[in-house]
């Protein structure tokens, strides 16, 4: 597995192409062979990201149905992995009111996991706030949550994706910007409901609104913020998954080393 291979402590995966609908049943085999691994190498948390294609706060009929009916082989799927969270973008809110998108959202959540038996938590991921997608707003994300939470039998919590952040206008290269953004994701989402942060640097700037991964310290956050991230005392305990683009060989390893030399000397659960 490419997780050991390049030390990782924590692992990211889709259970599925990210880019179709239709997903097969994991093979037990290679579930067994999962499981395995990560227990003699200590991999944890298990995060599994949600199909792209998923959009629970669509109008669209049609697509509304596949949403949910996918969103649910995700959950499914998630626990036959053994996952303990599954990331999930909320969804584009075109045609249609910021709230209306919020209740569909929400809605689709609970249709999604009705009667469903795991102990997967779902976490809605930030978004950078192109177009009329949902998420660049705490805000959103919470008030999702609040609606969803009390119907549904999957416990539901954030993900923050520093790229999405910085997209998104919070300037958390900043000392002051970064303590801002952490009391405020605390205010509004509780830290304790953040449990996983995707560690990306950013291809575009502040308040871009544009979704552009680049490798840590290669773009518009750099080297030295994420220093200040993984050392923040009040994100010692998250796990921190990266997502940056692998365009040469060993870009994974490398992207990794950096972050790993950025953190704490006590800080666990580094990226995959």
């Amino acid at each position: 597995m490419r997780a050991v291979e390049i030390g990782a402590e924590t692992l990211q995966i889709f259970t599925a192409s990210p880019r179709m609908w239709r997903a097969g049943t994991p093979d037990p085999a290679q579930v067994a062979s999962l499981r395995a691994i990560r227990l003699k190498h200590n991999i944890h948390p298990l995060v599994v990201h949600v199909n792209y294609l998923v959009n629970l706060a669509s109008r669209d009929l049609e697509i509304r149905a596949k949403s949910i009916a996918t969103f649910r082989g995700e959950l499914e799927r998630a626990a036959i992995v053994g996952a303990d969270f599954l990331v999930v973008h909320p969804g584009s809110y075109r045609g249609q009111s910021v709230d209306d998108a919020i209740s569909a959202c929400a809605d689709g959540l609970r249709q999604a996991a009705s009667g469903f038996v795991g102990k997967v938590t779902v976490l809605l991921e930030n978004t950078a706030g192109c177009g009329c997608n949902l998420g660049s707003r705490f805000e959103e994300l919470r008030a999702i949550r609040d609606l969803a939470a009390p119907l549904s039998p999957v416990p539901i919590g954030f993900c923050l994706d520093t790229c999405h952040l910085l997209a998104a206008g919070f300037d958390i290269t900043t000392v002051v910007g970064l303590r801002r953004t952490v009391r405020h994701a605390g205010d509004v989402l509780g830290l304790e409901n953040v449990p996983v942060f995707h560690a990306n640097d950013s291809k575009t700037p502040l308040g871009s609104h544009v979704d552009r991964h680049a490798k840590i310290g290669k773009g518009h956050i750099g080297c030295e913020p994420f220093r200040r991230l993984l050392a923040h005392p009040k994100l010692r305990d998250k796990t921190f998954i990266s997502e940056t683009p692998v365009e040469e060989d060993d870009d994974d390893r490398r992207n990794m080393a950096t972050l790993r030399s950025l953190a704490p000397v006590s800080t666990r659960r580094m990226p995959a």
